[in-house]
């Protein structure tokens, strides 16, 4: 049976590092860093976020395809600023490379821009290092960082939510950025090359669909009361994030569709459920809570969004039924 550690990544030593970094700034632990800005009042807070595409570029130099992984770049920042109810502002990009080619640098600038469409975000700047014999020839590695801005009283922290509340799932458009130094390791070789593309599709953007959202609960008297983007650690992981103190959520098996590219990894490494959904997002890329009597609004608000399970009372566990 394949694992995720055994393919070289150990979620739970980046989870202590984690609580390390916790311990060192009280600042860090939600899904983007919240600074309230005094000029203002009180009134605006920047929230800043960043992340890479990881090994998903493997796939990238495979194919030699290079205009989706940009758009992963924002996806991965941008949907951690949502968390927070932030609006993203600007996006930087770090683009480092043994040795610059046009082509494909433009190419990954071109998915870049795209993801910033699509965010409603400026490319603000960002830095391109050459690093001769750092990199294999014809690799690169990226970094994102976005910022983005929080009015007083639109914050989404989770302090609301109760037993009884609703979760709604937004679907994911497959593996989004996080899982692939598993997915390589049993995809390898001809069955990797045959599935790239798929595997390649980029990170859903959620920037619009949360927006309209918010804009229908609020129509009504409501609003999300927490939000989680379901990245590394998958749902178990992520979405106890905003949990406040004595929730558990119970998640319904069945009640979204489980994306076939990842039951065919499932299967060509013999890979458990609680692995799989230890590790990817499992179809859905993000999670929100609203009160029960807004969940007919959030599922009319957003095309596909479903009603995945419902929060009760616990000690921060996801269940499954």
């Amino acid at each position: 049976m394949t694992t995720y550690r055994k393919a070289g990544v150990d979620i739970r030593l980046a989870d202590r590092f984690t609580e390390f970094l916790q311990k060192k700034s009280k600042a860090i632990g939600g899904f983007a860093g919240v600074f309230p800005l005094r000029e203002t009042g009180g009134e605006f807070s920047v929230v800043a976020s960043t992340d890479g595409v990881g090994t998903k570029l493997k796939l990238a130099f495979l194919l030699d395809r290079h205009d989706t992984v940009g758009v992963d770049l924002v996806a991965m920042c941008v949907n951690d600023l949502l968390c927070c109810g932030a609006k993203p502002l600007f996006f930087l990009d770090y683009y480092a490379t043994p040795k610059l080619d046009l082509r494909r640098s433009k190419k990954v600038i071109d998915g870049i821009l795209e993801g910033c469409r699509q965010s409603g975000c400026a490319l603000l700047g960002g830095e391109t290092a050459e690093l001769p014999g750092f990199y294999k020839p014809g690799e690169y590695d990226l970094a994102g960082f976005s910022v983005g801005l929080l009015r007083r009283g639109e914050e989404i922290d989770g302090r609301g939510v109760r037993p009884g509340d609703a979760l709604v799932g937004l679907p994911s458009t497959g593996f989004h950025s996080n899982g692939y130094s598993l997915i390589r390791a049993v995809m390898k070789g001809a069955p990797l090359k045959k599935h790239a593309r798929a595997l390649l599709t980029p990170t859903k953007i959620y920037v619009r669909d949360i927006a309209a959202m918010r804009a229908a609960l609020r129509r009504s008297g409501h609003d999300i009361l927490g939000l989680s983007h379901i990245t590394g650690s998958g749902i178990p992981g992520n979405l106890p994030r905003f949990f406040p103190k004595g929730v558990s959520a119970v998640m319904r098996k069945g009640s979204w569709k489980i994306p076939a590219v990842m039951r065919l990894v499932q299967e060509k490494g013999r890979i458990s459920d609680s692995e799989m959904f230890d590790t990817f997002n499992m179809g859905l890329g993000m999670i929100a809570a609203v009160r029960p009597g807004a969940l007919k609004t959030a599922l009319r608000s957003v095309p596909g969004a479903l009603h995945v399970g419902e929060v009760v009372r616990g000690r921060g566990e996801v269940l499954f039924s």
